[in-house]
């Protein structure tokens, strides 16, 4: 996903109304689907009451509706070998599991990993395994694409169940592709397996509609002005990451290594936290009342930073991991795990 989303500390926390004349979609009933309207700034008692009852669901796609890594992603990686002619090359399940882990998924990090285990390739110098690794991955992502769009991919046991519930009961879901490893073309192409009339029950949001909430517009500056104080935070922020960057440089200059501090994974936190917000405003739910169900490390941590519930629903990629922070970890829709009556008793 892009760096656009990217926000700092500084920013102001936002009000759960917005302004009467903000054209921003929120939820609500119809006789046989949700739909989107305006934002509105209600002020009667009644409205007030019915909205301190409402919560929303916000979904993660990848690991949620499909165990996408456990199902597709080593195929696709073996796939990629294939087709690049390496056949010394294949991962087992238990390989693939055993890089993942020491990898922390880092996909180009599992390459490395393989190849310095396995020996690299002899005609691929030295100075070419960075366009090595990259044609794999490359290769890799056009074989998972065809793989999650078909019919042998199958989403996860109970999850139309739980949508259907959801729309029985008045309950917003938000599906967020914005922030998908694998791509927002990908993460819509799952949610589509749910069929037409239901996805008309729900609300998809990609880069786009982050870019189009109040919350992105403030960080974009595009039709809401920052204060001046908060482009200078933004430029702050900025120089402090290049001094951090010098300074490593130097001591790795010392020392005689390469290093390159990762700065990755705090911009995409920070991606993730933006696609929350605007997921919870075209719910037209506060953010406490809205429920993260994540799938993935990076979710359960921007729900924490923002103070929004969250479920952990476990994949391959999770199953071994601890979240602390979350309000319930399931394994799996319906019956003794995921209901939209459990998450509501669970708030």
């Amino acid at each position: 996903m892009p760096t656009k989303y990217l926000t700092t500390n500084s920013l102001p926390s936002l009000p759960l109304t917005f302004p009467r004349n903000y054209a921003v979609n929120y939820w609500t009933k119809s006789k046989r689907s949700l739909q989107f309207n305006g934002f509105i700034n209600a002020s009667s008692s009644s409205t007030d009451r019915n909205r301190s009852q409402r919560f929303a669901v916000l979904l993660e796609v990848e690991g949620v509706l499909m165990d996408v890594y456990r199902l597709g992603n080593r195929q696709a990686f073996n796939v990629a070998f294939r087709k690049l002619g390496l056949d010394c090359a294949n991962w087992s399940e238990p390989v693939y599991l055993d890089l993942v882990r020491k990898s922390a998924g880092d996909e180009e990090r599992m390459l490395i990993l393989y190849f310095d285990r396995i020996g690299w390739p002899t005609s691929v110098p030295t100075s070419e395994k960075r366009a090595f690794m990259k044609s794999i991955l490359r290769e890799k992502k056009n074989a998972l694409d065809d793989l999650v769009v078909s019919k042998a991919f199958p989403l996860r046991p109970g999850v139309e169940e739980f949508i259907d519930e959801a729309s029985k009961e008045g309950v917003p879901v938000i599906f967020l592709a914005a922030y998908s490893i694998s791509g927002e073309k990908l993460a819509r192409s799952i949610v589509e397996k749910l069929g037409a009339d239901r996805m008309s029950k729900t609300k998809i949001i990609g880069d786009e509609e982050v870019k189009q909430s109040f919350y992105g517009q403030l960080i974009f500056g595009e039709g809401v002005s920052s204060s001046m104080d908060e482009q200078l935070a933004k430029e702050v922020t900025k120089a402090a990451s290049a001094e951090r960057q010098r300074i490593a440089e130097e001591v790795a200059s010392m020392l005689k290594l390469k290093v390159e501090l990762n700065t990755s994974s705090s911009e995409r936190l920070q991606n993730v936290i933006a696609t929350l917000r605007a997921g919870a405003e075209y719910a037209d739910v506060p953010i406490h009342s809205c429920v993260l169900v994540a799938g993935s490390q990076s979710g359960v941590a921007a729900a924490e930073r923002i103070g929004m519930p969250c479920v952990v629903l476990r994949s391959s990629s999770t199953s071994r991991a601890e979240f602390p922070s979350a309000i319930a970890i399931m394994d799996g829709f319906g019956g003794a795990d995921l209901t939209v009556s459990r998450l509501r008793r669970k708030l």
